[in-house]
């Protein structure tokens, strides 16, 4: 193994470090100057999290030489192997860095002209003899690339910070809007704070009031051009489709076989001792996935294997590269596969992978006494409270909203769409959830009735209801929890109305199942020995008898809720274990077949995601916040998308356009549709700035409802 004397302190304690290659070898940069990057240069950078894990990064500038690039290659590949061969590994290309990161640099990456070759280095100088323009760009990542220092350099529509070392000042174009503004301003302060320790002035600029300063250093103020439009394509859906590769002989003459054409992929895919490519080049992304038995020489040539097929498939010099051991995959990557379940993280805590995110999201059992006080619990069980709030239901029919008979609240039919309100007291204010749900049998006229039927809702209460719409099959846990303790019941299919059952078939299988918050559900399957599952109760009717079925997981719970749905099918039941069945039973289920079999995995509580759509380029996009995200990355001027694996968000800003507004619940959908994992019929819920419930609140860190009292702009000012 090869050690270097940098590599004594690498990895030793949680946080960022950052080293230069210079002359071949690596330089530590001084910590207040990080975020800083020569564009000539080639970089090298480690972050360590509590676990301890580890992401190693190579950062290569635009104009940075072969030999640097390579420098910094040869010295990720032996601080991986001094690590144990357990880091992420990502190869980073100027202006088209990871989500992980720019989420190490949340206000900003400054990009600066020069390198070692020309004699720049990162020095601390009290001399603050600095004359440099930069060009911010960016809404969730902020990127300040340094520009001649020019009039011709400025435009209309970005914010810009001509850097003097004493003075700095922001110059805001004249149609760079509120949030643009505030993130420069961060910036801004960021190089007061750390670059000039505290010890430069920091003066705002508008377009058209430049002070004599300005136009001593850039000359007489010539015009300046119009705002320009981001050419850079940004999705709106969800990622595409990628290939699965595997890798052969890695350290010779590398070859791929196809193991999967297009995704979603199945997990059980990748072969403990095998390497993998999985090919999103379209996207500019290359993974390289390290089976832990793999030979060790192909382990270490993962990077240069994918480098070789980037090559192959001319792929543009910009994609971006992760390299992934086992158990230490990204959440861009587990999103390609439909079934991916991480391993219960029992391995002590060495091999406690903290992934995507930095701070792990716990997994915090329910308990319902204290949902008011756990807004994380809440967020991650999906509870506004326990559901002992009212419940009003009605049916949507002929365009109208029609009353339910609350006897047989908690029972919903595949072939209606109902209205459900709930209210409750949160503190001393009385507060509102209007579930649509929608069920899979319902006619076209009856979906678009029921959206429209909650708007006029939603209106009639002054527009403060959270809504959430939900498919039928994808009840959130709150939903499930309505009925007084009596599980909720769906069926396939037919109506609740007077007369109006179809004639349900003489065969019926209902899986009950309870959720992480205890809340049951019995939701009608297909009548086939395929869809039992050993951690949950069934309940099989057949025209002359009614079996309930325990299997081995299963809870208590569950088989009392299953005494419940035979109360309502009205029959007697016999009870069969799981291994002794009678022979009635399959024959009933049309013959014994194959079912699942294996203890559940504990589901992971997935790190939650949040995107920002925005049209203030001329085209609705959609990009994710990089890092972890807190409240002040919800921009009031935009729709966030927030993405928490078993529903999603639409948080709409005050200041959020029409077009924004009346486009972005289309967007989720897209989103969900377009999920590589196969993921789909999410509850989607809307809620408006300064009305969040606490299922969303808990999802961020310290929430402070009066944050938006005063205008974050202003506040940011406050600093200069």
């Amino acid at each position: 193994m090869v050690s270097h004397k940098e590599f004594e302190t690498a990895g030793k304690a949680p946080g960022l470090q950052i080293w230069r290659i210079e002359n071949m070898d690596l330089k530590p940069v001084p910590k207040n100057l990080y975020g800083n990057f020569y564009t000539g240069d080639a970089y090298l950078l480690l972050y360590t999290t509590t676990a301890p894990s580890y992401y190693i990064h190579m950062w290569m500038g635009n104009e940075c030489s072969q030999d640097e690039s390579g420098a910094a290659a040869i010295f990720a590949t032996q601080l991986d192997d001094f690590l144990g061969g357990g880091p992420v590994q990502f190869r980073e290309v100027q202006n088209n860095e990871s989500l992980t990161f720019l989420g190490y640099f949340k206000s900003g990456i400054k990009y600066k002209q020069g390198g070692v070759a020309s004699g720049f280095h990162h020095v601390l100088t009290n001399d603050v003899d600095v004359k440099r323009l930069l060009h911010i760009k960016g809404r969730r990542a902020i990127r300040a690339t340094e520009v001649e220092m020019s009039w011709s350099s400025f435009n209309k529509g970005d914010c810009f910070i001509v850097d003097l070392g004493k003075e700095i000042y922001q110059w805001c174009g004249s149609d760079c809007n509120r949030f643009e503004r505030l993130k420069a301003s961060q910036l801004a302060i960021d190089i007061r704070d750390n670059e000039r320790n505290g010890r430069a002035k920091l003066i705002m600029v508008e377009d058209g009031a430049e002070p004599d300063a300005l136009t001593k250093v850039l000359g007489p103020k010539s015009s300046i051009t119009p705002a320009t439009p981001d050419n850079e394509e940004v999705e709106t859906s969800n990622k595409k489709k990628a290939a699965l590769y595997m890798i052969s002989d890695a350290s010779g003459s590398m070859k791929t076989s196809v193991v999967a054409q297009t995704s979603p992929f199945k997990q059980e895919m990748l072969s403990l001792d095998e390497c993998y490519i999985l090919d999103n080049g379209v996207d500019k992304n290359v993974f390289v996935w390290k089976g832990p038995n793999a030979n060790t020489s192909e382990r270490k040539a993962a990077m240069k294997a994918a480098e070789q097929f980037i090559k192959e498939k001319n792929y543009s010099s910009k994609t971006q590269i992760q390299v992934l051991p086992a158990g230490g995959e990204t959440t861009l990557f587990k999103q390609f596969f439909s079934n991916w379940k991480d391993k219960d993280q029992t391995t002590g805590p060495t091999k406690a992978y903290t992934i995507g995110k930095i701070a792990h999201v716990e997994q915090i059992p329910f308990d319902a006494s204290s949902l008011h006080n756990n807004k994380a619990m809440a967020a991650q069980h999906n509870m506004v409270d326990d559901g002992s709030g009212k419940v009003q239901i009605w049916r949507v029919e002929g365009g109208d909203r029609v009353p339910v008979d609350p006897s047989t609240y908690g029972q919903f039919f595949g072939g209606d769409c109902y209205l459900i309100l709930y209210s409750y007291k949160q503190g001393s204010r009385e507060q509102h959830i209007i579930y649509t749900w929608q069920g899979l049998k319902s006619t076209q006229d009856e979906l678009a009735a029921s959206a429209f039927l909650t708007v006029q809702l939603d209106d009639s209460m002054g527009g403060a209801p959270v809504q959430v719409r939900v498919t039928q099959g994808q009840e959130p846990p709150h939903l499930m929890s309505l009925f007084k303790g009596k599980p909720m019941i769906i069926h396939s299919g037919g109506t609740s109305r007077k007369d109006g059952q179809t004639k349900t078939g003489s065969m019926r299988l209902f899986h009950i199942r309870q959720s992480s918050s205890r809340a049951t559900r019995a939701v009608e399957v297909e009548p086939s020995a395929s869809n039992l599952n050993t951690n949950d109760v069934f309940v099989l009717k057949s025209p002359d008898c009614v079996f309930v079925w325990k299997g081995a997981g299963a809870s208590e719970e569950e088989m009392v809720a299953a005494k419940y749905v035979v109360s309502v099918l009205g029959r007697q039941s016999t009870d069969v274990v799981e291994g002794k069945e009678p022979a009635g039973f399959w024959s009933a289920l049309g013959g014994k077949k194959e079912y699942q079999t294996s203890p559940t995995l504990q589901k992971m509580v997935k790190p939650p995601r949040l995107f920002g759509c925005s049209n203030k380029t001329g085209r609705l996009v959609v990009e994710e916040v990089p890092g972890d995200f807190t409240q002040s990355d919800l921009a009031t001027d935009d729709v966030m998308l927030l993405d928490t694996w078993d529903q999603i968000f639409l948080w709409i800003g005050k200041e959020a356009n029409e077009v924004e507004k009346r486009e972005s619940p289309k967007i989720a959908k897209d989103y969900v549709d377009s999920d590589p994992s196969g993921r789909h019929g999410l509850p989607i819920t809307t809620i408006k700035q300064g009305a969040e419930p606490p299922t969303f609140t808990g999802w961020f860190q310290a929430w402070d409802p009066n944050m938006w009292d005063t205008d974050p702009l202003e506040r940011i000012r406050a600093r200069f």
